[in-house]
């Protein structure tokens, strides 16, 4: 009979610990609970636990120390700690700690069950290898990068492992969804950052201006080539070469990089020598280069060398609640050192929550600093965002269209001069098209009555209306001022 894997939950939350027990025992193991950092340590030095399960943050200690005290003890079970915050650096230090693997609150108790079972199978195996559990690496630095969903989590998790090896990376996103931060931070966490990071964007250079940034060239190789120039492959020796766009390159280009990779060389334009390096290559796209791949636009040979690690980065609109976390972030930064950060209204952060963001990281940014530059006070409202953002908040859509419909109203409001026309023509529909008769019902005479009809151009009325007798009755009032065409029939 198989044995009942045995797990240990650390929580300070007690209805984290109830839903997990009871999720977990009903998936089949046996589950322990405790509420703090400390009695678990005691508890996993007195017991055996196929894996453990932590929360980072709790009043007497954080998870990350938990996981310290466990691995320095020798304790090889795996751990995955559960964090409802989340960033690059929270990410490489528990994965440096020793941590097997962390989790976003909230998440499915199926999730959990699904998690452990893998993890407890995979130590059991490489036990039974005799293979032990490698840290990643202890220094780590901030990235820019900011939000705790858990799509972001999980490209934390692809960051930090990607910096703890030396292959090619793809990062493939919309434009504005960070890029370049991704590919920094890689660089940033790994064993090159002491050395140079270069980032170039591939897009609207010819080949022989591209291939000459990269690959350098010597002197006379084509018109403006005055001096021998090394390129940016040999500047980042050592280090890390971005290159972003890789989509938009043409298919010569492609073949030039992709024996650079493969032979770990490069050959300046116009030169018959190359020239050995050590630099390891991100590329990035804005579209999906396997689309690209059956166009036949890209190559596929190149797309495989590049996409040994591949990260995608989720657009804005994907990421729930880290709108309202990164505009705080680039409030913070534009507001300057030493100066209170901006504040948002409710509707100002309703109006980014609801907005779609097609630009992405890139839109709320440039979005942020137009209302930085608008804002009074340090306090921005709905009206500093610009129109399209704005106009995503349902309660300024209201407020909105309620003044449109108020100025609508304002602006159909007949002028004295049209009220008399519309009251002209209502008297003579009623009257049948008699001029007599609506004389009559409005204290005129006929030629006043003439005289207006004229003036409103009410003829099309008669005409609609018929053409009842209109003779002369030799009672009408006579006007004398032949000329007064000013009368007021209201």
């Amino acid at each position: 009979m198989a044995k009942v894997p045995q797990i240990l939950i650390v929580d300070d939350e007690r209805s984290i610990l109830l839903a997990l027990e009871a999720g977990l025992s009903l998936s089949g193991f046996g589950v322990t609970c405790v509420r703090s950092g400390n009695e678990a340590v005691e508890l996993a030095n007195e017991r055996h636990f196929d894996a453990i399960v932590c929360d980072i943050f709790m009043p007497d200690g954080d998870g990350l120390s938990v996981v310290r005290e466990l691995r320095a003890g020798h304790q090889s079970a795996p751990i995955i700690l559960m964090t409802a915050q989340g960033s690059v650096e929270l990410a490489v230090q528990a994965l440096s700690e020793g941590a097997t693997d962390f989790i976003a609150k909230p998440f499915e108790v199926t999730t959990m069950a699904a998690l452990l079972r893998r993890y407890i199978d995979a130590h059991r195996e490489s036990q039974s290898a005799g293979s032990e559990t490698d840290s990643m690496f202890s220094d780590f630095s901030r990235s820019g990068l900011a939000g705790r969903s858990p799509a972001m989590i999980e490209v934390y998790k692809l960051i930090a492992h990607a910096a703890r090896s030396d292959a090619t990376a793809l990062i493939i996103g919309e434009s504005g969804t960070g890029k370049e931060l991704v590919a920094r931070a890689i660089h940033d966490f790994s064993d090159r950052s002491g050395k140079p990071f270069i980032a170039v964007n591939c897009s609207g250079l010819t080949d022989t201006l591209l291939e000459s940034e990269l690959f350098g060239h010597t002197k006379g190789s084509f018109t403006g080539a005055s001096t021998d120039r090394a390129g940016l492959f040999e500047a980042a020796n050592g280090g890390t070469l971005f290159l972003d766009e890789l989509g938009s390159t043409s298919a010569a280009f492609q073949a030039s990089l992709l024996r650079a990779l493969q032979s770990g060389e490069v050959r300046r334009v116009g030169a018959t020598v190359t020239r050995r390096i050590d630099v390891r290559v991100i590329g990035a796209s804005n579209a999906d280069l396997r689309d690209l791949i059956e166009d036949r636009s890209f190559r596929a040979d190149l797309y495989y060398r590049l996409s040994v690690l591949t990260i995608e980065l989720p657009p804005l609109r994907d990421r729930g609640a880290d709108v309202e976390l990164l505009a705080l972030h680039f409030l913070r930064k534009l507001s300057g050192d030493g100066q209170p950060p901006a504040r948002l209204t409710r509707e100002a952060t309703d109006a980014l929550r609801a907005y779609s963001f097609p630009g992405n990281v890139r839109e709320l940014e440039n979005a942020l600093t137009r209302a930085m530059a608008l804002a009074s006070n340090r306090l921005i409202t709905i009206e500093c965002l610009p129109p399209q953002i704005a106009g995503s908040c349902a309660r300024y859509k209201a407020s909105t269209d309620a003044r449109d419909i108020e100025a609508g109203i304002i602006a159909d409001r007949p002028m004295m001069d049209e009220l008399q026309r519309r009251y002209l023509q209502l008297i003579l529909e009623e009257s049948g098209g008699n001029r007599r008769r609506a004389a009559q019902v409005l204290g005129l005479d006929r030629r006043t009555i003439q005289r207006l009809i004229a003036r409103y151009r009410l003829s099309s009325a008669l005409e609609e209306a018929g053409s009842e007798s209109d003779e002369t009755d030799p009672s009408d009032p006579i006007d004398c001022e032949t000329n007064d065409d000013t009368h007021t029939l209201m």
